[in-house]
């Protein structure tokens, strides 16, 4: 693999972009108003205790309260449960009373683990982590735990044993070993240690100084958490077009990832860096609905709060050999494309896929595994089902941070989110049959409408004959007038 990391730095934004042998596979965005609260550690006060949902409602001094789940409480006694995922929580746990763990007025110590979203607070939890290059730190919970996704026994062992050498005698915490840590040895992970352990000491020291409700911690900007949560042997360099930010990643590789520093460079040319690699254009095709594959098979992408969906088309790709053969070799194809879609919009929640109806058994079992193993590059947590007797396949991608298109974009104020509107002839049926309902109920000795031009076109027009029948059936005139600023669904009646 040959993978950049491309760093676009302006005052009001950070965009990362990763890219693998020229093509994109990773965006995120952050702005200087809107920075993301994920990985923050606050000193709370319990507001509300909520029985009926194990929840209680936390202010920590943002706009809205943020929800604080009986699962994501740690108490005294609870322990790691297994070696876990750097991206989960640490284990699962049954869920236990809320009134038992928690009371009204009480202070609680809590991280951010999801951004808020739409009009949900940030969700919060008590198992206070930080990351470093290689290892988690958990304060509170004395166990070492290790990624799912170093699957080596043999690795696995060893890195633990590795870090068991490390770990000071006084050491009270625990840790979790990240998935970028294969490899590695003892004085590698002594330098995270002696790091994360001064790290906690300058955030209890705030702790003890700090009322509540207030921020202790912040997490890095995202250059920063790019530097230490993405770089591998695989990314061979990072460019940055701001120098200043090249500086800070130098200082910060100097103390936390020192052996990656000769692969940061800052970028001077006069073409803009992501208009040199392409990103701007591909960025502009994943705010789209429809996503073109090579072969001429086609995605729709449609995202709604609940779910999203993502539909297969053979499109114009009618293949050489026979109908099956075809919708596999599309299915294959659209398999990769997905994986790298929902890396590319940072889409979460719920997926639905619904490949094309394949007959032959062992080109459904083919076509998961294609899946499964594009999935496998994704940094975020995915849950992938088999595919049903109806051809779908369900996943979960863990939801963190707000999407591409809902960092990028907002609601349509025309059709406010639906992605269609109303005809101009179902307008003016609305109109006409409005007209009669003010007959009845106002006395009036005529009628002004005001609509958009579409929509006063088709009344003069078209619908004219509709229009002279109903000033005949009231005994009232009626005029038409244009509003150039009215959209094609608005319009007003007055009476006169």
């Amino acid at each position: 693999m040959s993978e950049e990391l491309l760093i676009n730095v302006t005052p009001q934004e950070i965009r990362v972009a990763l890219v693998d042998n020229g093509v994109l596979q990773e965006l995120q965005v952050e702005r200087s108003g809107h920075r993301g609260l994920v990985g923050n550690i606050y000193k709370g006060i319990v507001r509300r205790v909520l029985p009926g949902m194990q929840a209680a409602f936390v202010d920590v001094g943002l706009e809205r309260t943020a929800f604080l789940h009986a699962t994501d409480i740690q108490d005294d006694s609870e322990e790691v449960q297994g070696e876990t995922d750097i991206e989960t929580r640490a284990g699962h746990h049954e869920v236990r009373n809320v009134c038992a763990l928690l009371h009204e007025g009480q202070e609680v110590v809590v991280q951010v683990i999801k951004d808020p979203l739409g009009s949900k607070g940030a969700r919060l939890s008590t198992r206070i982590t930080l990351p470093g290059r290689y290892l988690v730190y958990m304060p509170f919970v004395p166990r070492i735990g290790v990624s799912t996704r170093i699957e080596s026994p043999e690795e696995r062992f060893r890195l633990k044993e590795q870090l068991k050498s490390a770990i000071p005698p006084e050491e009270a915490g625990g840790y979790i070993i990240r998935t970028l840590a294969e490899g590695v040895e003892e004085t590698d992970f002594a330098g995270d240690i002696d790091f994360l352990r001064r790290l906690w000491d300058s955030i209890r020291a705030r702790l003890e100084r700090s009322p509540a409700p207030s921020q202790i911690h912040s997490d890095l900007n995202l250059a920063m958490r790019m530097m230490r949560d993405v770089m591998s042997d695989d990314i061979q360099r990072v460019r940055i077009d701001s120098r200043e930010t090249v500086d800070a990643a130098l200082a910060f590789c100097q103390g936390v990832t020192p052996e990656v520093a000769d692969r940061i460079e800052h970028y001077s040319g006069e073409r803009p860096l992501f208009d040199l690699y392409n990103v701007e254009d591909e960025i502009e095709r994943a705010l789209q609905s429809r996503v073109t594959l090579k072969s001429g098979a086609y995605l729709i992408i449609d995202q709604t709060e609940a779910l999203t969906t993502v539909d297969v088309n053979t499109g114009g790709f009618v293949g050489r050999r026979n109908q099956e053969e075809t919708i596999f070799k599309t299915n294959l194809e659209a398999a990769a494309a997905i994986a790298r879609q929902m890396r590319l919009r940072n889409i979460g929640g719920m997926i639905i896929i619904d490949f094309i109806d394949m007959e032959d058994e062992e080109h459904k079992r083919r076509v998961q595994r294609a899946l499964e193993k594009a999935i496998q590059s994704d940094r975020t947590r995915c849950n992938i089902t088999q595919i049903s007797f109806l051809g779908l396949v369900e996943m979960t991608r863990k939801r963190t941070r707000e999407s591409l298109r809902q960092t990028l974009c907002e609601p349509c104020p025309y059709c406010h989110g639906r992605g269609f509107m109303k005809t101009a002839e179902t307008i003016c049926y609305e109109i006409l049959r409005e007209i009669v309902r003010e007959t009845r109920a106002y006395p009036a000795e005529r009628f002004v409408v005001l609509a958009s031009s579409q929509v006063m076109e088709k009344l003069l027009d078209e619908e004219s004959t509709s229009l002279a029948a109903l000033e005949e059936f009231i005994g009232r005139p009626i005029k038409v007038q244009a509003e150039a600023t009215y959209t094609q669904e608005q319009y007003d009646i007055i009476l006169l």
